[in-house]
């Protein structure tokens, strides 16, 4: 059995919590919109007998209080170099599904030296793209309003496919991911609309060139609606030799709908990562 080891260090007015979670080749996990560090449960019962895991709740988030500094992408990504720093680890892999893959996009910039490898899932690189859709809005509203089931209904719309959902007991799949999401999915944060905000003043496509030294994987849902594979065709083709997977059938909480299949993914990435003497050049970097 892995141990587990929770710290907290004070950055920006927040004091920061996060976990250390086994021991070996670090991954730093960045979880999105809405969602606790717990939320990487599934790839750290995976991980953690080969990988020291990282969690943490992004600032406003979860054990992360109070949100101190104003919230920007920027912010969020030396909150994370915080964490790595804290935890005693000069580099690691960097995993970030959804705004926590901007964050770790911002992050690589930042500080490219300390990232061992990127993997984006369900994320996007300007996040004023993200969610323009009129449908889209449509069910986000409607899971901020309502009674709470209905609340609830409308945000399992928005993060599973309706095929999942059709066979599937509401209630009882509400109860499993609320302490993933660290919160009843009827219930959303009141740090969710300035983390919406912060994301979408941030549009890091121009500069995506700059990580190509970095091994990077990015995976995309056929079914997302929130960062449909579109956004994640246009992140990979402007980072060099990054690597792009798509998952058929899937929507945006692939990590937890579909952790075995991501996580076979994040494996193979971090075996690959492994077996690299060298950082690869842009033209050895392959698609799949």
């Amino acid at each position: 059995m892995t141990t587990s080891r929770t710290h907290s260090i004070d950055v920006a007015g927040c004091s920061l919590h996060f976990s250390v979670r086994g021991h070996g080749d670090p991954i730093l996990f960045i979880q999105g919109t809405g969602v606790h560090g717990a939320g990487w449960k599934p790839q750290a019962d995976e991980f953690a007998a080969q990988h020291a895991c990282i969690q943490f709740d992004n600032r406003g988030m979860g054990m992360s209080q109070p949100r101190g500094a104003k919230l920007t992408i920027e912010r969020m990504a030396r909150d994370g170099l915080a964490v790595l720093a804290a935890a005693g680890f000069p580099a690691a892999n960097v995993v970030g599904h959804s705004l926590g893959g901007l964050v770790a996009l911002e992050l690589a910039l930042l500080e490219t030296a300390r990232v061992k490898s990127l993997a984006l899932l369900c994320t996007f690189a300007d996040g004023r793209a993200c969610a323009r859709g009129a449908s889209l809005f449509w069910t986000g509203f409607r899971s901020r309003v309502g009674t709470a089931r209905m609340r609830r209904d409308a945000f399992l719309e928005l993060i599973l496919t309706p095929e999942y959902l059709r066979t599937a007991d509401h209630e009882r799949l509400a109860r499993e991911l609320a302490p993933l999401f660290g919160h009843p999915l009827e219930s959303q944060p009141a740090i969710v609309l300035p983390q919406i905000a912060a994301m979408r003043h941030c549009d890091l496509s121009a500069r995506l060139a700059e990580l190509a030294s970095i091994p990077t994987l990015v995976l995309s849902a056929a079914r997302d609606r929130i960062a449909p594979p579109a956004l994640g065709h246009a992140l990979a083709a402007g980072i060099p030799g990054a690597r792009y997977v798509e998952l058929a059938d899937v929507g945006h909480a692939a990590p937890i709908s579909h952790a075995a299949l991501v996580n076979a993914h994040l494996r193979e990435h971090f075996s690959r990562v492994a077996l690299s003497i060298t950082r690869p050049t842009p033209s050895e970097g392959a698609r799949t």
